[in-house]
């Protein structure tokens, strides 16, 4: 495969990989979502830049913490590959955690909206849906 997919969750690392069977993944990361990880986006990022058979990047975030803002400055400054991101999140109540103590909101720090915007200030093109993610991807290679 041809795309390097990073994503906090697993269900939409699932539902991507599904979306995307016709292209297929050089590697897939789930980093999952809890306040202490091991890999981050940021390492994902920096394997899938390096690495000759990833043509494309999709990284999955979610609300709570600042992974992908900080992943968002990593791309601007170290990242010449295409990067589409899907930010889950955006209807979610502030103050509520959501699956895991990872996903909660404060604020204005950690919202949906927040990251989309970081990456897209990074040059990532976010889909509003999974499928509409996929369908960015899919439209690097048309």
């Amino acid at each position: 495969g041809r795309i390097g997919l990073v994503s906090k969750s697993g269900t939409l690392t699932y539902q991507m990989m599904y979306e995307l069977r016709d292209i297929g993944f050089s590697t897939a990361v789930g980093i999952g979502g809890d306040p202490v990880i091991g890999t981050t986006h940021i390492d994902a990022l920096a394997a899938f830049e390096a690495d000759a058979g990833t043509d494309a990047i999709v990284m999955i975030g979610e609300i709570g913490g600042d992974a992908e803002e900080r992943a968002a400055e990593f791309i601007k400054a170290n990242v010449s590959k295409p990067v589409v991101g899907y930010v889950a999140g955006f209807t979610a109540p502030e103050g509520k955690t959501m699956g895991h103590a990872g996903a909660i909101v404060s604020g204005s720090a950690g919202t949906a909206a927040a990251k989309k915007e970081a990456l897209e200030a990074a040059g990532v093109k976010v889909g509003k849906t999974p499928t509409e993610t996929a369908g960015i991807v899919r439209g690097l290679w048309q």
